[in-house]
Order: C-alpha cells, then structure tokens, then sequence
C-alpha cells in the first residue's frame, strides 16, 4: 500500500496497563508520516515507562501523562487541545490495544483529502460484519448500540458511529466546545460524531477490519454502555 504523505498528522492513543502492545504498536504506526501522542491514565504495568524509553528514541513520540484513570472521553479532549496548538491539520484516534490496523491510516487521510471533515474507520459498511474475535453477544450490541443512537440522532447514513478509529481535519475539533464535553466511551464517540454533523461537516466512512484485542482487558462495561444510551437523549434534546 502506498503512503501518503501528509505534514502535521498525530495519533492519539489513550492507554491505561497496555505494556504489552506498546513495543508492538509504534513500529506499526511508523510506517506513515505521522507523529503520536499517547495519553496515560497512571498505568499500574509500566506502560508510561516503555513510553519514556521510546520518547528517548523517536521526537515523534510524545506523552501526557495524567494521576489517575479519568476516561476515554477526557483523554481524548486533553489530546485534541495539544494537537490544535501545535497545528497538526489531521487529528486522528487510535485504540492502544492493536484492534486498529495503523494499515489503514493512508486511507484514511485519502478520503479526507476527498473533502471530509471526518472519517470514521466502520466495521459495518456495505452490509458486511468486519470484526474478528468477538462473541455473538458483543456483536449484537455493537449493531444495536450503532441502529439506536443514529435512529435516535438521525445518523443513520453512517454505519459505524461508536468506531473509535477516525479521523477528524482541525477544523471539526475547532469548531466543537471541548470543555463542554462530558461523556466517555461510546457515548463520547457518538457524541462527537453528532456535534460534528450539527456543525454541518461532511462526515465519511471507510471499511476496516476490527480485531478484538490479544492481551491485556477490554474497557468495555455495563456503565459505558448505560452511559451510551442516555446521551442520544440528552443530545436529541440539547441538554
């Protein structure tokens, strides 16, 4: 696959006890033109310091690190704050644990240069399941999360609007009041997406392989969930 080079591109990456991924992920995402910073909740299983040992090798490298585990949500807002002072016109998300095919990232940029102002990477598109390692339960409650909040926000163009692989140009993060965001895990994910689409953005999707983590422990439970379903009300009705 070619690459695509593209100035000021970042991935951002929150990570909490992903030691086991990190030595694997950076090689992977190197591949592009792209610098990342990694966002670290306090990890307990030294992932801050293979981080550091990488940072000593690589500028491209770079860290936040944060005292306490404080979420999905606000690690990616405190990223795309450093991201936007530092010009990068590309702003991508990333999950640390090798679910996400850094493979994937020129295409990403391919369709933003095609005028969208956010990409999201979908398992679901052209009515296929692109998803390996995961339980009928789990799958289940992808596609009835995603049919839910789009029904719910009027987003059902998009197949995939909790992908936590995307892409977003500067202007979209911008454009957003970051400090009045407040949710997490999936309900930051369709958050984002809604308020972009609000904004009148174009928003766009590509087809990805999602691969269920190989180490470590997924985030994932009931309060993300439960979270997920009473934001699309709260943001139907623009509380």
């Amino acid at each position: 696959m070619c690459k695509i080079e593209v100035m000021k591109t970042v991935i951002i990456i929150p990570t909490y006890n992903e030691v086991e991924n990190i030595d694997r992920l950076i090689p992977s995402v190197f591949n592009n033109d792209v610098d990342i910073l990694f966002i670290d909740d306090a990890s307990e299983d030294g992932t801050s310091q293979i981080l550091k040992q990488w940072m000593d090798r690589s500028e491209r490298i770079n860290l936040i690190h944060r005292p306490m585990k404080l979420g999905l949500g606000t690690a990616y807002v405190t990223g795309f704050k450093w991201a936007l002072k530092r010009g990068y016109q590309y702003i991508f998300e990333m999950d640390a644990d090798l679910s996400h095919d850094p493979l994937e990232i020129p295409n990403f940029i391919k369709k933003a240069q095609e005028g969208y102002a956010l990409v999201i990477g979908s398992r679901y598109t052209r009515g296929t399941i692109s998803v390996v390692g995961w339980d009928f339960h789990r799958l289940l409650l992808s596609k009835f999360a995603n049919k839910y909040a789009g029904t719910v926000l009027g987003l059902n163009f998009l197949t995939d609007i909790t992908s936590g692989y995307r892409c977003y140009h500067r202007s979209v993060i911008e454009s957003i009041e970051l400090d009045r965001i407040r949710s997490n895990g999936y309900a930051f994910q369709i958050e984002m997406v809604y308020r972009a689409y609000k904004k009148g953005f174009r928003i766009g999707e590509i087809p990805i392989i999602f691969y269920e983590r190989n180490s470590g422990s997924s985030k994932m439970n009931r309060k993300i969930v439960r979270e997920a379903a009473l934001m699309v009300w709260k943001l139907r009705f623009g509380r």
